[in-house]
């Protein structure tokens, strides 16, 4: 497809409403993206809307609009990883029960449920995000090195290592018995 316009008048609606139509596809898997790799729904609205404020301010740069989705889930996922580095140099306070919230957030319900979710939020950001790409989005290793803008081979040692720490975390006497 044409690079897309940012002019005045005509060309610039049509740019926007392309811009809408597009994102408007990419908003729920974004959304269940953003809440694998944070872990909480409030954090994936945030941070979906961040990046649909980064991808309009970058879509003048983005020439074939055919991949769309993939130019926007890699902004998804570096929102995700900024917010993620934020996040770990924040001091949390834990809340009385009196303060809590009760709605249930559903990815923390399912996380915190499933026993490898437990072992996935138990990961640092990087890792968690090349596991959430390979096996939630069935990314090929190389889709994922240009998502997070990073080489192969680091994203190999993040999946091995991320992978390694899960299984420490689910089974943990299978790192003893493999260190012996």
């Amino acid at each position: 497809m044409s690079r897309p316009q940012q002019t005045e008048g005509a060309g610039g609606e049509e740019s926007t409403a392309r811009f809408l139509r597009l994102a408007d596809r990419q908003l729920r898997p974004a959304f269940r993206l953003a809440g694998y790799l944070l872990g909480s729904s409030d954090e994936a609205e945030d941070a979906v809307q961040e990046a649909i404020l980064r991808a309009w301010r970058s879509w003048s740069n983005l020439r074939d609009e055919d991949r769309f989705g993939a130019w926007f889930e890699q902004i998804v996922a570096n929102v995700c990883r900024d917010r993620g580095q934020r996040r770990s140099r924040l001091r949390a306070m834990p809340l009385d029960d009196e303060m809590s919230v009760f709605a249930r957030d559903p990815f923390r319900t399912a996380l915190d449920r499933d026993e490898v979710g437990r072992a996935l939020q138990a990961l640092p950001a990087e890792q968690r995000a090349v596991i959430v790409l390979r096996f939630w989005r069935d990314l090929p290793l190389e889709d994922i090195a240009e998502r997070l803008a990073l080489p192969l081979g680091t994203v190999k040692s993040r999946l091995h290592y991320g992978l390694r720490a899960m299984r420490g975390v689910i089974e943990p006497g299978a790192l003893a018995e493999v260190s012996q």
